[in-house]
């Protein structure tokens, strides 16, 4: 991280103390997964240079590819404009599998929309 980014102090007090971290591979712009951080774990992802999220679930640290491989190393963070969501731009390690159910990209399920369809009509 750089001098700057530590001299930016990222809003945990809205919803819950959590903040949204957002995982885009820094080579080719594909949003990969997106995750929460608390303080904590934000002060271990700028500490260590990986991304490490906030479980919900098991409201516990969680670095991403601790088990499997696949960490994502931080090139460069970003902070929206309100300070409370958070973009990390990664070189991913292992083989590349963000999501667990073993794709690159946690988002594989296309959506679609009414007004979407209307309009190509």
């Amino acid at each position: 991280m750089t001098e700057t980014t530590e001299l930016i102090r990222i809003n945990f007090a809205k919803d819950g103390g959590l903040v949204a971290g957002i995982v885009q591979d820094a080579r080719t712009g594909q949003v990969l997964m997106l995750g929460f951080l608390n303080e904590e774990s934000y002060r271990k992802t700028t500490e260590t240079g990986y991304v490490t999220f906030w479980s919900r679930t098991r409201s516990k640290l969680w670095m991403k590819g601790e088990t499997s491989g696949n960490r994502l190393r931080v090139i460069t963070a970003s902070t929206d404009c309100d300070n409370d969501a958070l973009l990390f731009q990664v070189e991913v390690e292992g083989d590349g599998l963000v999501c667990h159910e073993g794709t690159v990209s946690c988002f594989t399920k296309p959506l679609t929309f009414a007004a979407a369809r209307k309009g190509n009509q």
